[in-house]
């Protein structure tokens, strides 16, 4: 093998470890932080199911532990939050995850996702949208818990 074969593949191994390294800043706990109060407000588990996919499930409530999703549709409608998956089939795309969906069960809207960590302030990013290249939305910071 060529030096430039040699340096090609070292760097393409590199650059696969760096992605998982950043990816696996993403799952695990996260404190949702209400936007206006600043209040958290629950604790969500993202993580890698057996299909591949990432998806986040919330764990625990802070407040209104036995709230139930009124505004939902579909079969989440009345059911529990506590225990609701929020963030659904999502997978990795070099340092984010992209292509699936979360969850406002305050309001019951399902908004297209794209989540990343923010290293420099070790927060998780969030850009929920309307449309999928995330160009009508906004951002949502979620923290690690003490």
């Amino acid at each position: 093998m060529k030096l430039t074969g040699k340096l090609t593949a070292i760097l393409i191994v590199l650059f696969s470890i760096s992605t998982k390294a950043q990816i696996s800043s993403i799952t695990g706990e996260w404190q949702t932080v209400d936007d206006k109060s600043g209040e958290i407000r629950a604790l969500v588990n993202i993580f890698r199911a057996n299909d591949g996919m990432y998806y986040g499930k919330i764990e625990k409530m802070y407040k209104y532990a036995d709230a139930v999703c009124i505004l939902c549709e579909g079969k989440n409608k009345g059911q529990p939050v506590l225990g609701m998956m929020i963030i659904r089939q999502m997978k990795a795309d070099g340092n984010e995850l992209k292509g699936g969906s979360i969850l406002d069960p305050e309001t019951g809207k399902e908004y297209y996702v794209t989540i990343s960590y923010d290293a420099k302030a070790g927060k998780l990013k969030l850009r929920g949208s309307l449309d999928k290249r995330g160009i009508f939305g906004r951002n949502q910071y979620w923290i690690k818990p003490n």
